[in-house]
């Protein structure tokens, strides 16, 4: 009992280190635009990521929870707490130089690197691992599609509206905007972590097992508590990078990264496909930068980012399976 309390202890610190490092990104453009104050944002945040949590079903939740095979009793537990471990590792990591992660890919290869230590590649659920794959193709590629078209749209279709009258829209349409990221993010994120939550539950045997995670309200909860205090405290500084330092947005700008990453979430969230916030909004913005000048980007800020997306699997696989082996030693 003592190891499924220290499991559920980590998967809180990855939940609250998600809303430190992950969730920010969600309301990053709505406060660089200053529509919306960082303390009104947070709280905008903290409500419809709840909302996510409670209304989208457990499809992403079922597709996490199955991605490796974990078995049940001690190993299970270890592997848990070795992918929880290493999430939190790498995500402050990156959040000391300001740099935008994925808790999604996080966790999925924290998860693929501690089932490899115990089961070698057979832990492997190849069929699910298309599905994260495809949400890597759908949140790199189409976010900044759907970004870079719509900011075109949007601007084509105000050409000839008055400025004031335009900023007045755009400022009311990034709240609503920002509200349903922050929806998606809970969707997504929210489901991947109580997921693994009652994973751990599970195995550890307080839920019987069955086909879908049984997950009650209070977990979600948690879950969705334990990411508005995390953005509460340490978010400000991955605004400031996504919505500030990356790309300097009009309030137009800030609906359309808003509106295109939302749709390509959804799109995701429906289809059980786990995706990143991270990649879906920072490629949004991206493309809602470029579609006025590719010189209003700062591509060094992006680069950095890119590089930081990219070791974020290998990194965490790695991190995974050590962490697994450590405590297999210890405990």
């Amino acid at each position: 009992m003592f190891a499924l309390y220290i499991v559920l202890l980590l998967v809180c610190a990855s939940v609250f280190v998600n809303g430190w490092t992950d969730a920010p990104n969600a309301i990053a453009t709505v406060i660089s635009t200053r529509v919306l104050s960082p303390k009104a944002a947070i709280i905008l945040a903290a409500i419809f990521n709840l909302l996510g949590v409670f209304m989208m079903g457990t499809a992403v939740a079922n597709t996490t929870a199955n991605i490796v095979t974990i078995g049940t009793g001690r190993d299970a537990l270890i592997t848990l707490a070795a992918a929880q471990l290493s999430i939190v590792i790498w995500a402050v990591s990156a959040w000391r130089f300001g740099i935008p992660t994925s808790e999604s890919h996080a966790l999925i290869a924290g998860l693929m690197g501690a089932g490899i230590s115990f089961k070698g590649i057979e832990a492997f659920n190849w069929e699910e691992f298309k599905l994260v794959l495809i949400g890597l193709g759908v949140a790199s590629i189409l976010g900044f599609i759907a970004g870079f078209f719509t900011t075109k749209v949007i601007a084509l279709l105000f050409r000839r509206a008055n400025r004031r009258k335009s900023n007045t829209f755009f400022s009311w349409g990034q709240i609503a905007s920002a509200a349903l990221m922050a929806f998606n993010h809970g969707a997504q994120d929210g489901q991947k972590f109580m997921g693994v939550f009652a994973l751990a539950l599970t195995v550890g045997g307080i839920f019987p097992f069955s086909d879908n995670l049984i997950i009650p309200a209070w977990v979600k909860l948690l879950i969705a508590a334990l990411m508005a205090v995390g953005t509460s405290i340490g978010g400000l500084r991955i605004i400031k990078t996504m919505g500030m330092d990356m790309v300097k947005l009009e309030k137009y700008q800030g609906f359309a990264a808003e509106i295109g990453a939302s749709a390509c979430m959804m799109g995701a969230t429906f289809f059980g496909i786990p995706l990143s916030t991270t990649n879906a909004k920072g490629t949004a913005i991206m493309g809602a930068g470029a579609a006025r000048r590719f010189s209003d980007v700062n591509w060094g800020i992006v680069k950095e980012m890119l590089i930081a997306w990219i070791l974020t699997f290998p990194g965490c696989l790695a991190l995974g399976y050590v962490m697994a082996k450590l405590f297999n030693f210890i405990f």
